[in-house]
């Protein structure tokens, strides 16, 4: 009988829990055993009681198995260490505020079933979110589909259902500011987009504040894209053509007298304006990538767990 893993950050969310557990146990009851089930919560240092209710379930259903942090690491890293505890064939990945219905699986595992061995939901309707989330989403995916040598699938979160090979992929690779969904697109193997409608919270508010989404947004590009470096050069190269022109410009200007401005005023300023915004830009630009690999000469994990229930 295959066995089937469900992977599920938490952070701060007590008022979600146990209905996100329930659906989840009764998803898998109507499958008729068809199904091993085990869910991994990640407890993301919650602090609220997440980790007391986590507890209290844990006790008594051990197929549920919680893995706490010491602190708060981010989603992506809850995810990432779900994934290194994750034992079934295959592995669904979503968030405890129910916005990604349990009910979706068993068709997903219907499409594991055909084959497929990356299932990834793909949001046709998007309910309870503010126009401004949805315009940032689409400049998003927009921006990095361009600039990226690999797709990322538009309209899609971490919501999905993957294959155990996939995730052993994964768990090979070493980087320290994971951007998960840009990963599955990039190893590949045989993908399949399921379309579903999301849903509002069941409760509680987002935690993933504009902050966060632009931390995610930068990590996404970063990883994915050395492009921006290449369009500081280009700009680069851009600025030295201007300077060149305004030079030409200026003397010209000396020599036939073609406005009496102060000598030298409007196109010092100009240059200065340009150019120091141009080196401004490059260093901020640079420095976001110089500042990933300082990430990652540190060696520090990406996480530290500090309790461990049913593993």
């Amino acid at each position: 009988m295959n066995k089937v893993s469900i992977i599920i950050p938490v952070y701060c969310e007590e008022e979600v829990i146990q209905e996100c557990y329930r659906r989840i146990t009764t998803v898998f009851e109507n499958l008729n055993d068809k199904y091993n089930h085990e869910i991994i919560f990640v407890n993301d240092g919650s602090t609220d009681r997440s980790f007391e209710i986590l507890a209290e379930i844990s006790r008594e259903d051990e197929r549920v198995k919680i893995i706490s942090f010491s602190r708060n690491f981010g989603h992506q890293a809850a995810v990432t260490a779900g994934l290194k505890y994750a034992e079934g064939d295959a592995v669904v990945i979503m968030d405890a505020d129910l916005q990604d219905p349990p009910e979706v699986i068993p068709e997903m595992l219907k499409e594991w079933e055909n084959g497929y061995e990356v299932i990834y939901g793909k949001r046709k309707i998007r309910e309870g979110e503010s126009k401004f989330k949805l315009l940032t989403a689409k400049a998003f995916y927009s921006t990095i589909n361009k600039l990226s040598d690999v797709e990322i699938p538009k309209n899609t979160g971490d919501f999905r259902l993957v294959d155990r090979k996939v995730v052993d992929v994964i768990n090979t690779l070493p980087e320290h500011n994971k951007f998960l969904r840009g990963l599955f697109s990039w190893v590949g193997f045989k993908q399949y987009a399921y379309e579903y409608e999301r849903k509002k919270r069941f409760s509680g508010e987002s935690k993933y504040p504009l902050g966060k989404m632009l931390k995610l947004a930068s990590d996404g590009i970063i990883s994915f894209s050395t492009k921006p470096l290449k369009i500081i050069g280009g700009i680069g190269i851009i600025s030295v053509f201007i300077s060149i022109i305004i030079l030409i410009y200026t003397i010209l200007s000396f020599i036939f007298k073609w406005n009496n401005l102060t000598a030298g005023w409007t196109s010092l300023m100009c240059t200065m304006t340009f150019l120091g915004g141009v080196i401004l830009i490059s260093f901020w630009m640079m420095g976001e990538y110089i500042a990933r690999i300082y990430d990652e000469t540190k060696g520090r994990p990406q996480y530290i767990i500090d309790k461990k229930i049913n593993l």
